[in-house]
């Protein structure tokens, strides 16, 4: 059994860390750029492995999104930053301080970590004002006025939670959080618990709070639509271990395995074969720079055609209502209608290479194929590939 301080008391209610000799036995590492090293850490539950070897760094004033499916360890991983939780192996060091190196860990009230629940967890029985008040230092109370006004809850400061809207409580639960001038605030799936239409005005609201505060944040959630719009970094956690780190664009336009781009929206994954600097898929020929299946050096001859698997997002996809040069004939199975635009799951033809082949597209505008409707589609675009 590891010999641990116990982690104990509300994260939120926690004071920042002082610049003085490290608490609880801690170590002072070399002071890196980021905010946050994780390396090599795991995490079992008996015989249950939930965290695999993870890494992970997060970048001073970035926002950082762990995304994963449910089960893939998301709330251990963020359990174990703000020290709810020892890592079995492995290290974390917060601001060039470790506070867990598998033997030895930092309590969570030294850890100068603030935490946003998915329920925003409010006292019942105190005001706005006591609530993000909870956990100061009298020293610090002076700020309050300041908070309140950054999360834009002027004149709500004598309510109580009862009285608040859903957003507007984990609004208090952000103030909260950031009262203690956290090193890192931790948001776990925070916008779970409200409606949709909610959901995208309270996301907005937090994202500008942030920036205004620049603040290092940790999102974990299993929304890709969140992870994508809210984060300047996005990890993806997958069985316990991160199989990918980068900004979303970098993740969405140039995931590094099929895996990863289906989990970064909608993926539709050919297969095909590099030919010199193009691939063959079922859409004939398109251009695919930088994979080129040249020769290795001058005089030798090119090489052969090698298998490769092809990513076409949806909006690569380009419908037409009659058949022209470089178009594969399709059926609309189903519409999905968003307002903004709209999916449609198509059955390609089955001849040739399209055999069998079902694609998503997204379109914009009011007009729209119909269920079992007949289209032509295309794309001109340059897809991803993997070889």
């Amino acid at each position: 059994m590891n010999n641990r301080a116990p982690a104990t008391g509300p994260v939120e209610a926690t004071g920042p860390v002082e610049a003085t000799a490290p608490a609880d036995g801690a170590e002072r590492v070399a002071g890196p750029p980021s905010v946050i090293e994780i390396a090599g850490v795991r995490k079992s539950y008996g015989a249950t492995e939930v965290l695999r070897g993870v890494d992970l760094s997060v970048a001073r004033g970035s926002i950082t999104a762990v995304l994963g499916a449910s089960g893939s360890g998301k709330t251990t991983l963020l359990r174990l930053i703000a020290g709810f939780d020892g890592a079995d192996a492995g290290t974390i060091s917060i601001a060039g301080r470790r506070v867990d190196d598998g033997r030895r860990t930092v309590s969570a009230r030294h850890r100068g970590v603030g935490y946003v629940p998915q329920d925003s967890a409010l006292f019942p029985h105190l005001t706005v004002r006591a609530n993000i008040a909870f956990g100061m230092p009298r020293r610090s109370r002076a700020r309050l006025p300041e908070l309140i006004v950054l999360v834009g809850l002027t004149g709500y400061e004598k309510r109580y939670p009862h009285q608040l809207s859903g957003g507007q409580q984990q609004r208090v639960a952000l103030a909260r959080a950031l009262a203690i001038e956290p090193k890192v605030v931790l948001m776990d799936e925070p916008f779970g618990a409200l409606d949709a239409a909610l959901r995208d005005t309270v996301r907005s609201d937090v994202a500008r709070i942030l920036a205004d505060s620049g603040t290092t944040v940790i999102l974990v959630t299993h929304d890709q639509d969140e992870a994508l719009s809210l984060a300047d970094h996005v990890a993806v956690l997958d069985s316990g271990t991160v199989t990918a780190h980068g900004t979303p664009r970098e993740l969405y336009d140039r995931p590094p395995t099929p895996q990863v781009a289906a989990s970064i929206g909608i993926a539709n994954i050919l297969d095909g074969e590099v030919v010199g600097d193009r691939v063959r898929c079922a859409f004939g020929e398109l251009p695919a720079p930088g994979a080129a299946c040249g020769p290795a050096a001058a005089g030798e001859p090119a090489a052969g055609p090698r298998p490769c698997r092809v990513l076409l997002r949806p909006e690569s996809l380009h419908l037409h209502s009659t058949p022209e040069d470089g178009t594969s004939p399709a059926t609309v199975r189903q519409v999905r209608y968003h307002g903004h635009d709209t999916l449609m799951d198509l059955a390609v033809d089955a001849s040739g290479d399209a055999d069998g082949l079902a694609l998503t597209a997204r379109i914009t505008g009011r007009a729209a194929p119909q269920p079992g409707q007949r289209v032509w589609i295309a794309t001109t675009e340059a897809p991803h590939i993997w070889t």
